[in-house]
C-alpha cells in the first residue's frame, strides 16, 4: 500500500504562472485513489492555487501543513495556521482562493462531469469526464437560449 508523508514528501511538480507557482504533487494519484483527489502545494509568499472559485457538486478540504496561508471566502480573508482545516461546501457559499506562504493539502470527491464558477472573471469552467479531455473554460456571457440551434 503506498504512502505519502505530508511533512517530508516531495512536491516534485513547478508551476511557474504569474501568481499562481509554487511546487505540487497529486497524492490521490500517488495513493491509487480513484474517488477521492488530494493534492499538497507548496505555496511561496504571495502565490496562489487557483483563482477564487467554487464548484457544484463537490465540496473540498484544507488542511493547513504549514505556514501561514491566508484564505479568501465570500465573508472576507482571514490568515490560517499550522493543522486549520477548511471545508468549501458545494455552491457559491463555498467560493475560495489560497494564498501562500504555506504547504497544503486540498482534498475532493472526484466527480464527472465537474462544474467549477470563477466570479472575478466570469468563467464557467467544465471537466467533460471523458479520459485525457482538459478543462473547458468558457466566459458567463457566452450562454445562449436553451432553445437555441433546435
Amino acid at each position: 500500500m503506498a504512502a505519502f508523508n505530508l511533512l517530508r514528501g516531495e512536491v516534485p511538480n513547478e508551476r511557474d504562472r504569474p501568481g499562481y507557482g509554487g511546487r505540487l504533487e497529486r497524492v490521490g494519484d500517488r495513493l491509487g485513489s480513484a474517488l477521492i483527489g488530494g493534492t499538497v502545494y507548496e505555496l511561496p509568499a504571495g502565490e496562489r492555487t487557483f483563482p477564487f472559485h467554487y464548484h457544484h457538486g463537490v465540496e473540498e478540504w484544507l488542511l493547513v501543513i504549514d505556514g501561514a496561508p491566508v484564505v479568501r471566502t465570500p465573508e472576507g480573508e482571514r490568515e490560517l495556521r499550522r493543522g486549520d482545516v477548511l471545508c468549501f461546501a458545494s455552491g457559491e457559499e463555498g467560493a475560495h482562493s489560497v494564498r501562500g506562504p504555506a504547504r497544503v493539502l486540498i482534498l475532493s470527491a472526484n466527480r464527472s462531469p465537474s462544474i467549477s464558477v470563477y466570479p472575478d472573471s466570469d468563467k464557467i469552467g467544465t471537466r467533460p469526464g471523458v479520459p485525457g479531455d482538459d478543462w473547458l473554460n468558457l466566459p458567463r456571457s457566452a450562454s445562449v437560449d436553451y432553445w437555441e440551434g433546435e
